[in-house]
């Protein structure tokens, strides 16, 4: 999606968008251009190599942007270097600027590394569990029953005994997950 100043016009399905408070540019259809107008424009390659030695990663790898910057883009010159730094926490957009006075700000969508997956559960509400108390020189077990869902590694809920007497159920205990159908409970 583009975001583009007043007089650019829009430009199809791109990554990146430019500020409303850019400095001048001319107008894209504008085909009336002489050469000293022409060269005025800064390469939108030079957009596209400092985002790649910022981001470390070419345009299309994991990391690097989405897409190269708009060849019809027409921002004004830059005489000092751009600087490029990440917009956001999520480490998905690049935001490059000419530290010109009156210079321009653009915005350059990355590809994200992609994030971890969430623990598979191993253990579902209502399983029956088997639980363990280790210590120093004894485990002992008994079975049980899973109140709630857990991977491996999580402490959970779980109900162990049989109803007493009077029909009650025992309070839940908390153990951690080693292995599907395996809880413990670590004694000191």
């Amino acid at each position: 999606m583009h975001f583009i100043t007043k007089g650019l016009g829009f430009a199809p399905m791109a990554m990146f968008m430019v500020l409303p408070f850019c400095a001048p540019v001319a107008e894209a259809g504008n085909s009336a251009r002489t050469g000293a107008q022409a060269g005025s424009y800064i390469d939108p390659r030079l957009i596209d190599r400092t985002v790649a030695e910022f981001t470390g990663a070419n345009i299309g790898e994991v990391g690097g942007a989405r897409v190269p910057a708009d060849q019809r883009l027409r921002l004004a010159h830059c005489t000092q270097p751009l600087s490029a730094a990440w917009h956001g926490t999520s480490k998905s957009t690049v935001r490059v600027e000419c530290p010109d006075a009156g210079g321009w700000r653009i915005f350059i969508a990355t590809r994200p590394a992609p994030t971890a997956a969430a623990p598979q559960r191993v253990v579902k509400r209502g399983d029956p569990i088997t639980v363990v108390v280790r210590g120093r020189g004894f485990t002992v077990q008994q079975s049980g029953e899973a109140m709630e869902n857990g991977a491996i590694g999580d402490w959970i809920g779980v109900r162990v005994g049989k109803p007493g007497r009077n029909g009650r159920k025992p309070d839940p205990v908390s153990a951690r997950i080693e292995r599907p159908g395996l809880a413990v409970i670590p004694a000191s």
